[in-house]
């Protein structure tokens, strides 16, 4: 993610915006949704690369809707989810997480534009006269791929990812403790299919920090052991919509302590509501 942040940074605006789409659109979203879910990288990882495509003039919306996305939907993860629960489970997990991502930065669309939450001040303006195609074969042509490029990819990368590693630090020393004080047969337990069974996989999720590689087999113990698949995608996404390590990048990347609370405020009732019909429906 490091090494993605470097490379990003130094790909030209025109570049980023004309993959991504114009912000507060819903073919914009679409984009950025669907980036998150290609792109194959952990639930801290894709956070260094969505700040970075903020920067670059992302909505609101569209960092929001890569970020919901993304996590549980790599392809090296998307094989370890069918090996665990099965591809019914996996593909209906996925598409429900990329649904949750349109709505989320649907509605953070529409409070930046009515100027409830602060706007990008960088703002991206479409050049009629760029072609992807061809201005890629010219800025390939004229990068020299040496050990200053590749010296300066990896500073730049290690500078924009500065405020995630702090955070990730705090939350895989916590995680640590949680990990070696509740044992993982008591947290099966209670995490039953009933509402009192989800309020508590929710509260674990939002405590326990670990990354979307780790938790993965814990999430398929909740469908597989505890017969709750709405536990397991609450799980799943409640960890993406309440994590600490998210809120508090978003909020030192935004300057604003509100945009970062109206992700899990947005988000968190539309993965209660998600989560009750799945157990219902097993």
């Amino acid at each position: 993610a490091v090494i993605f942040v470097g490379l990003l940074d130094k790909i030209p605006q025109n570049f980023v915006m004309s993959v991504l789409g114009q912000g507060g659109s819903n073919k914009g979203l679409f984009r950025a949704t669907l980036a998150g879910v290609l792109l194959d990288l952990c639930s801290h990882g894709i956070l260094a690369v969505g700040m970075e495509l903020r920067k670059k003039g992302a909505s609101l919306g569209q960092v929001m809707a890569f970020l919901i996305a993304s996590p549980w939907n790599s392809l090296s993860l998307t094989l370890i989810m069918i090996a665990l629960i099965g591809l019914p489970w996996t593909l209906a997990f996925i598409g429900l997480s990329m649904v949750l991502g349109i709505t989320t930065g649907w509605m953070f669309d529409r409070l930046e534009e009515r100027g409830s939450l602060p706007s990008n001040p960088v703002q991206f303006i479409p050049d009629p006269n760029f072609h992807f195609l061809s201005e890629a074969k010219t800025g390939l042509h004229r990068t020299k791929f040496n050990r200053t490029f590749f010296l300066s990819t990896l500073k730049g990368g290690l500078r924009g990812s500065q405020m995630v590693i702090r955070w990730l630090l705090f939350g895989v020393l916590l995680a640590s403790a949680i990990r070696a004080f509740v044992s993982l047969d008591d947290f099966q337990t209670f995490f039953g299919p009933t509402i009192l069974g989800l309020i508590a996989t929710l509260v674990a999720a939002t405590i326990i920090e670990v990354c979307s590689e780790g938790s993965t087999p814990i999430a398929a113990d909740l469908l597989t052991r505890a017969n709750a698949p709405g536990n397991s995608f609450a799980f799943m996404m409640g960890g993406v919509a309440t994590d600490y390590t998210e809120v508090m990048v978003i909020k030192d990347t935004m300057q604003s302590w509100k945009t970062a609370l109206f992700l899990p405020l947005l988000t968190l009732p539309q993965v209660v509501v998600v989560a009750i019909i799945l157990n219902q429906a097993a």
